[in-house]
Parts: structure tokens; sequence; C-alpha cells
């Protein structure tokens, strides 16, 4: 797995020769540069577990509505890749029992979704082992992951 040297500029990371044009064009690519150097990360995570950053997430939405099951849209609605396709991530996610549809008893052309016993022990033993190693490469500390994360959430608006 490639790991990014800390200590090197995004200017040395992607062998920029000339100056950007502003700051705001380096801070575009530097958020761009650095969301797929920790979706590599992510995904090296998981590959021991079998699993994708997609099904993860999933995982994760069904977690927080558990006992409780969500419908496909609302999945979608929380995904953090609105692109990603939730029919198909849930798919794989029932053929790994990791979750399980049921007919919605009020609705019956609604489908509902809940993780299984399988797939809270998987998101508890990617907790356990994965997280602390990804954690490990992220060098950061609380403080300024709070005012990293106050940035972005004020530079989408």
């Amino acid at each position: 797995m490639h790991v990014v040297n800390h200590s090197m500029k995004l200017e040395e990371e992607i062998k920029q020769t000339k100056p950007f044009k502003s700051e705001i064009q380096k801070l575009i690519l530097n958020i761009t540069f650095t969301s797929s150097w920790l979706n590599s990360l992510s995904t090296e995570m998981l590959k021991p577990f079998d699993i994708s950053a997609p099904q993860y997430n999933v995982l994760r939405i069904l977690k927080g509505k558990f006992p409780n099951s969500y419908c496909n849209q609302e999945i979608t609605a929380r995904m953090l890749d609105k692109n990603s396709n939730a029919t198909r991530i849930v798919d794989k996610l029932v053929r790994k029992n990791l979750a399980q549809r049921s007919e919605n008893p009020s609705d019956r052309r609604a489908v509902e979704i809940v993780i299984t016993e399988k797939g809270l022990k998987l998101l508890d033993e990617i907790d356990l082992v994965g997280f602390n190693n990804y954690l490990d490469l992220v060098k950061i500390d609380e403080n300024n992951a709070r005012i990293m994360n106050d940035w972005l959430d004020s530079l989408r608006g």
C-alpha cells in the first residue's frame, strides 16, 4: 500500500512543477488527493474482512437503526457516496448473511433491510482491529480534526 509521507507537500506528492493558480485551487486538489489517499487506506483496512468501503458504509447505516430497518431509499440518502447503487450493495450483504430483507406488512412493495447478528459482529471486529491500524496512519489530533471538520463543513456551505 502506498502511504503518503505526511511531511511531504502536495506539490511533491503530485510532482507539481509550476505554482498553483491560487491557494483555493491547491486546496481543492489537496482535498481530492487526500480523499483518494483515505479511500485507499480504507480499502486496504477492509480487505482482510472481505468487505468493500460502500458495503461497510451500508452496514454502519443499518447498525445505526438496529433493531429497526431501512428501505433502500433511506439507505441511499445516508450513504457517503451518493452515486453508489444501494440495491446492488444490499444484494451483496444479503448474500454474505450480513443483512437481510423483509417485506413491510403494511406495504408489500416496500422492502425493509436490517443488519444481521453476523453483520454486527463483523462491524465490532472491524472497529476493534481495522480502525486502530487505520487511525495510526492518519496523523491528526482530536482538536485539529474538529477544526478541520468545521472548515470542511463551511467549504460545502
